[in-house]
């Protein structure tokens, strides 16, 4: 327990992922990790700030919000810290023009962006309609461009559903990425950016929070290069198998039960 107090001393906010550390996500909508509805309730009682921060890219910010609600957590969709928003921002920004690749569920996250003439490539999860045509037309579109611009929501690698371990958007943005000979602009964990943008919505500076999260390169790795602490939980895609995961940084801390500390 004093080990704890210690890593702990100082924390003002916490950073939550949400899939694989909240819930699983499935055809049926998804279950909640048990505990997980419980463990936001009693962070939320406390005196430390909570926020959201994911790299979900199938639903909306309404559309994930409202299913987690559903399922009983108490969170609103002014606490989420999304990928999709922050692009829309970025390309409003830059005066971008996105061919978009992305599932249909985020497509109307991009309905006030002008997708005319396209002058870059979003890549997010989009799951089946990752088919050869539809990467073929990216690679294209990128291959045409004087100065080709990639920018992918996140770059993981994996994630857990229901049903067992789904590809990420990761493998796709890298096979764009080897095809064009570029290099991806990546919005989402583990962008330094993306965790900088949450902790600012928090007003909390990197030594203040603690990101708990599945994914030891996006959640745990990203924010502790922004001197954010990090926790790992036992769950979602968390393998202990060697070889599945990066090997862990020297001050990462894992719990068997989520947000057990």
């Amino acid at each position: 327990m004093a080990a704890w107090t210690q890593r702990l001393a100082g924390v003002r906010g916490v950073l939550l992922d949400i899939s694989g550390v909240l819930y699983d996500s499935g055809a049926d909508g998804g279950v909640p990790i048990a505990g997980s509805v419980e463990a936001v309730a009693r962070l939320k009682q406390s005196q430390l700030k909570v926020r959201f921060c994911t790299n979900e890219s199938q639903k909306s910010r309404g559309v994930l919000v409202g299913l987690l609600r559903r399922l009983g957590f108490d969170i609103s969709e002014g606490e989420v810290t999304a990928p999709a928003p922050a692009t829309c921002q970025l390309l409003r920004e830059r005066g971008l023009r996105p061919h978009l690749l992305v599932h249909d569920g985020i497509r109307s996250e991009f309905d006030e962006i002008d997708t005319s003439n396209p002058n870059c490539v979003v890549i997010a999860d989009a799951v089946d309609d990752f088919s050869y045509q539809n990467m073929n037309k990216a690679f294209q579109v990128l291959m045409e461009l004087e100065n080709p611009v990639l920018i992918s929501l996140g770059r993981g690698r994996y994630y857990k559903e229901t049903s067992g371990l789904m590809l990420d958007v990761g493998p796709y943005m890298k096979a764009l990425e080897y095809a064009c000979g570029i290099k991806a602009e990546v919005v989402g964990k583990p962008s330094p950016e993306f965790f900088k943008s949450a902790l600012h919505e928090m007003g909390l500076e990197a030594h203040q929070a603690i990101m708990i999260g599945d994914d030891i390169v996006g959640d745990i790795g990203g924010a502790q290069r922004c001197g954010i602490r990090g926790l790992q939980v036992r769950t979602g895609k968390f393998r202990s198998v060697s070889g599945c995961i990066a090997s862990p940084p020297p001050t990462k801390s894992r719990v068997g039960h989520v947000f057990c500390f």
